[in-house]
């Protein structure tokens, strides 16, 4: 996965999903975590506001989580 990709796939779960995107954003954030590392998952999570929008929260990116 290409941060382009997880970045379409977010805005699209979103637009589908409205307030109960959460199940798929998760999904989609910890695909973005095993595939690019938790930087590049916390920077989305960051973009799109995740965390106050759908309680989906960054890792430590040190933690390797």
């Amino acid at each position: 996965m290409t941060l382009e990709e997880a970045q379409h796939r977010i805005q699209q779960a979103i637009e589908q999903f409205g307030p109960h995107a959460a199940p798929a954003l998760d999904l989609i954030i910890s695909e973005v975590r095993s595939s690019l590392g938790a930087g590049s998952a916390n920077d989305l999570i960051d973009e799109f506001d995740l965390e106050l929008g759908y309680g989906i929260a960054p890792s430590d990116p040190e933690s390797g989580d």
